[in-house]
């Protein structure tokens, strides 16, 4: 089944059934399920990026965004901050261009994504260090200082 944009990407039974039905099955069965359709109102996964999922956590001195990228060569993968905000975005290849016939299962997300989010604490944009490893970008960030408050005497 291919993954929607929106909330309704979890399938219950009765959609899970239908996912496997084949032309051979009785469709005219009363109580079987119908297969989910596309109205043209509706909009296709095509029109919007799969989401990176993220951990984003600090430490004393820095602030760490990390993703899981497996699958994706560094090429094609595009990472910028711009007043305190950071996009993540790629794309994730298959490898395999086989025209497909009819999906059986299909759960896996290949294609565009895409993570834009503020970031929780200043930092220092021109001091960032990005690095993919073993199918994980971890951007490390220095934190910037926030100094303690001042006591100011009152006259």
């Amino acid at each position: 089944m291919a993954r929607k944009q929106d909330n309704d990407d979890l399938l219950i039974e009765d959609e899970l059934a239908a996912a496997f039905l084949n032309d051979d099955d009785d469709l005219n069965d009363s109580n079987a399920p119908a297969a989910p359709t596309q109205t043209e109102d509706e909009t296709s996964e095509e029109d919007f990026p799969g989401q990176l999922a993220v951990d984003v956590f600090e430490t004393e001195e820095k602030l760490v965004v990390k993703a899981r990228t497996a699958g994706v060569n560094k090429d094609e993968l595009d990472v910028s901050i711009s007043d305190g905000i950071l996009t993540i975005s790629g794309t994730l290849s298959s490898g395999d261009e086989t025209e497909t016939t009819n999906w059986h299962i299909q759960e896996c997300y290949w294609g565009e994504f895409s993570r834009t989010l503020a970031l929780p604490v200043p930092v220092k944009e021109d001091e960032v260090e990005a690095v993919l490893k073993d199918g994980v970008l971890t951007i490390t960030f220095n934190k910037v200082k926030q100094e303690q408050a001042k006591k100011i005497q009152v006259l």
